[in-house]
């Protein structure tokens, strides 16, 4: 089951907690974006599983995705694709033609089969690798 909040829940707090600080070593997890973000949470099993936000960017119908996170017993199974295909879904249903991302570097095969290019150069975040990435969405706009 998918949700889709406009605030950050205890359950977003929680996965991303444990994947990007407790796994990935980072500390600047949460900013003020998140107040600003729709976030999805998929469950299964009523278990909060994984999870992703976006959020508008000042170009009017480009949409910045981020924080895609899938907890560590859940991996295999196309979450991460499935969050990116409903984040793309909803965000064509706000109005976007475009989704920008950083993603790390060694995610960025993953966003690649998801239909992203990369653009630009790497990049740190914190201590970790990052590369720029973006995707036109096809709407019935064009």
């Amino acid at each position: 089951m998918l949700q889709r909040k406009n605030s950050l829940t205890p359950d977003v707090i929680a996965i991303r907690r444990e994947v990007f600080m407790i796994e990935q070593g980072f500390k600047e997890e949460f900013d003020d974006l998140d107040s600003q973000s729709v976030h999805l949470i998929y469950h299964e099993d009523n278990v909060p599983v994984a999870v992703c936000r976006y959020y508008p960017a000042e170009t009017d119908g480009i949409y910045i995705l981020g924080r895609i996170a899938v907890r560590a017993a859940y991996r295999g199974k196309s979450l991460g694709k499935y969050l990116v295909e409903m984040a793309e879904s909803e965000i064509i249903k706000d109005g976007g033609h475009k989704i920008v991302l950083s993603s790390q570097l060694r995610a960025q095969t993953f966003y690649e089969k998801c239909g992203f290019s990369a653009v630009g150069d790497v990049y740190l975040d914190e201590h970790c690798p990052h590369i720029a990435m973006e995707k036109k969405l096809e709407t019935e706009r064009g």
